[in-house]
């Protein structure tokens, strides 16, 4: 397997808005950003994953742009940003740009002109469509609840956005988008940034006609048979990859949700004709249900380990995997599948890490994660920020589909602000993020969840997590071995080998709070066996193991 710099980094994603507030307006910022730093070298991360800066109205927290070449106000000033760049390189970090090009903003220049006349050269830079019998031009509904069709007075027209109505979807079809989206992007390069995440870029290409979808309890028609994995969307990713990303040395991962194994080996195939990796979601949908997302479903371990080991085997030699287990889309997981009560928080935290991260693959680190950040504990409507989350609970309760009570049960578990609210950093007001009123409101239990605390302790999570790092550095068969799932059919235990050169590396996570008795392979507890990692601090362990609650351990012979 062809060794790059980007198979054996570990990821670190900030969400600007909630990560570090410099000037006391509530909102996290560039200059904030560039001041902890040196908190993120010390954690040992490789590469920052930077959700959007660029100018917006924010109607999406930033996955709105109105101009990709200018730094959003709130965030600060393009040269905040070359400050941060300049100072992240000097400690080895490297910078990774969100690009949103499925969609822009409605502010954007070239929407506004788009929308003045048929004969505007943007005209057909987004879907614009006549109506069909007075109706919308499909059956579409968007992601955000309604429809996808926005009909526009000054134009006449409708035209697609698969989002918010404030995000317009480009014409990827059009040579001169293209066109436009290449050069911004060489422009970013040539800045030095050192890669892209590509928001939802599997949906570029949509099936020509725009075919109705079929329809669902919200009424209306599911556009992802005719958007998701479209068919031109490979034959795009090349010409970027043509244009641009080939010209560079530079990490790219590509949000694509609906993609299959057999999709992921085009988008991140070994030959490099397109991306570094994919972000796949099969393993975040196990608890999704007939209302989407909205439940209290857990996930089933053997459906975890079913979903996660096929792409670990599945894609081995052909393409690579990027790991995670939250993002600023997701709740947060050790609310959602470790255990974030007082006792076993810590040790569920670590178990959920070691997982993760022995795995092959490119590992990524939600802000807070390294702390044992938890879910919110909503208690009105009034809390929450994210346009999705409100929109489904007005649209879901307004057709009686879920109860108000229901319903915000659901938001408040499975929302997306669970993620967005304030990095803890101390106990001290606010939980040391601003000087100001957040715009979200900080999570309670910052006064013992905090990155203060946790430095100053050798066993916290954050020093767990800084070993994983440091691990992954030393032993190549971390990043580099083959996979095999142990024990598929457990509810319990989520055991794997990995394999190279002759070397074996055992890990065995116990997802429960019983204890369990587990004999590991013979092998594995001889003279030769090495105890990586475990999260109850042990030295050693014998043939026998009683696993206590949550143990997570990593063996090497």
């Amino acid at each position: 397997m062809e060794k790059v710099w980007w198979k054996e980094s570990v990821v670190y994603q900030i969400y600007p808005r909630s990560f570090y507030d410099s000037d006391g307006d509530g909102i996290g910022d560039l200059k904030g950003i560039t001041e902890k730093l040196p908190y993120l070298k010390e954690l040992g991360i490789d590469v920052i994953w930077l959700s959007p800066v660029y100018q917006s109205p924010n109607d999406d927290n930033g996955y709105d742009i109105s101009d990709y070449r200018a730094i959003m106000k709130e965030f600060g000033t393009m040269e905040d940003f070359d400050r941060m760049l300049e100072k992240a390189h000097e400690l080895g970090i490297k910078i990774m740009m969100d690009l949103v090009a499925n969609h822009t903003s409605d502010e954007h220049e070239w929407f506004l002109e788009s929308r003045k006349s048929a004969d505007s050269p943007y005209r057909d830079f987004y879907i614009w469509r006549e109506g069909k019998e007075g109706k919308e031009p499909n059956n579409w509904g968007s992601c955000f609840g309604g429809s996808a069709w926005k009909y526009d007075e000054s134009a006449g027209m409708y035209y697609l956005h698969l989002f918010s109505e404030k995000q317009p979807d480009l014409n990827w079809e059009n040579p001169q988008v293209r066109r436009e989206v290449f050069d911004m992007m060489t422009w970013w390069c040539e800045k030095g940034i050192d890669g892209f995440r590509m928001d939802v870029i599997s949906l570029i290409s949509k099936t020509p006609g725009l075919p109705d979808g079929i329809k669902g309890k919200n009424g209306y028609g599911d556009y992802g048979p005719h958007v998701v994995n479209g068919p031109h969307v490979h034959e795009y990713l090349q010409e970027m990859n043509r244009e641009v990303l080939s010209k560079y040395d530079l990490i790219t991962v590509g949000e694509c949700s609906g993609v299959t194994v057999e999709e992921a080996k085009k988008y991140a195939a070994a030959s490099g004709r397109e991306l570094s990796m994919v972000f796949q979601f099969e393993h975040m949908d196990l608890d999704g249900g007939e209302s989407f997302k909205w439940n209290h479903k857990k996930i089933r371990l053997s459906d975890l380990k079913k979903v996660l080991s096929k792409w670990q085997t599945e894609l081995e030699g052909k393409a690579w995997n990027s790991l995670y287990w939250c993002n600023h889309d997701q709740p947060r997981m050790l609310s959602r599948l470790g255990n974030d009560g007082d006792m076993y928080r810590e040790v569920s935290a670590k178990m959920l890490a070691t997982c993760l991260h022995m795995m092959q693959g490119t590992p990524y680190i939600y802000q807070g994660e390294e702390l044992g950040m938890t879910n919110y504990p909503f208690t009105s409507l009034e809390e929450f920020r994210d346009i999705e989350s409100i929109n489904a609970y007005h649209e879901l309760t307004e057709k009686g589909v879920l109860s108000p009570e229901e319903m915000f049960d659901y938001i408040s578990y499975k929302g997306r602000d669970n993620a967005r609210t304030p990095m803890q950093w101390d106990d001290s007001d606010q939980a040391g993020f601003t000087t100001g009123t957040p715009w979200i409101a900080v999570n309670p239990n910052y006064v013992k969840i905090n990155a203060k605390e946790q430095l100053s302790r050798k066993d916290s999570v954050f020093h767990y997590y800084q070993k994983l790092i440091s691990l992954r550095k030393e032993y190549p068969i971390i990043v580099y071995g083959t996979y095999e799932l142990l024990m598929p059919e457990s509810e319990e235990l989520f055991v794997y080998v990995r394999r190279l050169e002759g070397r074996e590396l055992l890990v065995v996570c116990n997802f429960t709070e019983k204890e369990i008795t587990y004999r590991l392979p013979e092998a594995f507890s001889g003279e030769k066996a090495k105890l990586l990692i475990s999260n109850y601090g042990r030295e050693s362990v014998g043939k026998e193991k009683m696993l206590a609650a949550y143990e997570s351990l990593a063996v090497l012979i």
